[in-house]
């Protein structure tokens, strides 16, 4: 309810701006709707709803509260409270009416709200949509509308751009994103360098697409936060929806270089464009030659005299990112392919926690 004295008088319940949008809806004019954490608000954030607003006649966000940020983002989110962002939501020309929720998602506020429009950011398309939401945007005929963004302009630039500024972060060690699929034995040797000193790094999050995977068996056991990403139905593929969740879960651990350790799916937007420059994987060939699986047992069966390992960035390609280093194995007479496999991952685990730090030491 508003109250005469509320100094954001444009902050409703949802019952009030669902009484709103049917005044608005007998007089022929249609209302936007969106929803987001605008938890450090930003000139991407101001041009994103000026955007919106123009979709339509009047303008209501639905704002993430304190608990629903935390845990979307993690617990060093919000960076301002529910109310200090309510007020200064409601304060710009674009929005007409602000709704707090403390759920995850904004589902019930579209169910009770039952907006004309349905304004979302460009990091998202119509098919990656959260599937209940989008029911409930189906159920009430709301039309959806994707809004370019800013580039440069995001709350994890800000963030960044704020840390890197500060003292703290002349001594700051990395924090790891480690995706895997299988035992996680490069994880094993990453976690043995730090022990032994010869990686500073922290752990900020193990993810993995293999729910029963040992990986996170391994996180588990080293007491490190470790979550499955259902990557969709197809075999092979992570779907859209993965990737934004691999994004979002790295971003909300405030992961600065995410490490591959024997993740068996390709990455692709938004995952490369969140972390370009910043995602490193180790492959068990000397590349170009043999990219994809089981390089190994492919130079054994190419009859070649040596085999290795290449440590490179990830783009969008298959192995095709930039080489960082490379590491030699001679392929011996009795070789058979797991003791070939063997020898390799033995280079990998020696060499990968160098390569790690070189990579933080070219990126801060």
């Amino acid at each position: 309810m508003i109250m005469p004295n509320d100094p954001t008088p444009r902050v409703m319940t949802a019952e009030a701006a669902a009484a709103w949008r049917d005044g608005l809806d007998a007089q022929g004019k249609r209302v936007v709707f969106t929803n987001g954490c605008f938890d450090l608000l930003h000139t991407g954030h101001v041009r994103y709803l000026d955007q919106a607003r123009a979709l339509g006649d009047s303008l209501i966000v639905a704002l993430n509260s304190d608990s629903s940020v935390s845990a979307l983002k993690g617990p060093s989110r919000p960076i301002n409270n529910e109310g200090d962002r309510a007020e200064v939501l409601a304060g710009l020309r674009s929005v007409d009416a602000v709704v707090v929720f403390s759920e995850p998602r904004a589902t019930a506020l579209i169910r009770t709200i039952r907006p004309h429009i349905y304004a979302k950011g460009g990091d998202y398309t119509v098919d990656s949509l959260n599937p209940e939401e989008r029911e409930a945007l189906d159920a009430c005929g709301a039309e959806v509308q994707i809004l370019s963004l800013v580039p440069g302009r995001s709350t994890t630039d800000t963030v960044a751009a704020m840390k890197k500024s500060s003292p703290e972060a002349i001594n700051r060690v990395p924090r790891l994103g480690i995706l895997g699929s299988g035992k996680g034995t490069n994880l094993l040797g990453i976690l043995a360098a730090m022990g032994a000193g010869t990686l500073k790094a922290e752990i900020a999050v193990v993810l993995s697409d293999v729910a029963d995977s040992g990986i996170l068996t391994l996180a588990e056991n080293y007491s490190l936060p470790g979550a499955w990403v259902n990557p969709g139905q197809h075999p092979n593929r992570l779907e859209l929806a993965a990737q934004k969740e691999i994004r979002d879960r790295l971003r909300s651990a405030g992961v600065d270089i995410v490490v591959l350790c024997g993740f068996m799916r390709i990455l692709k937007e938004p995952v490369l464009t969140a972390f370009e420059g910043r995602i490193i994987n180790t492959h068990p060939s000397l590349l170009p030659r043999y990219p994809g699986r089981e390089a190994w047992k492919q130079a054994l069966e190419a009859g070649e005299s040596e085999a290795g390992c290449s440590i490179h960035l990830v783009d969008s390609g298959i192995d095709s990112g930039e080489i960082l280093t490379q590491h030699r194995v001679p392929i011996l007479p009795n070789d058979t392919p797991e003791l070939l496999h063997q020898r390799i991952q033995e280079q990998e685990n020696a060499h990968y926690p160098a390569a790690i730090s070189a990579l933080w030491r070219r990126c801060c």
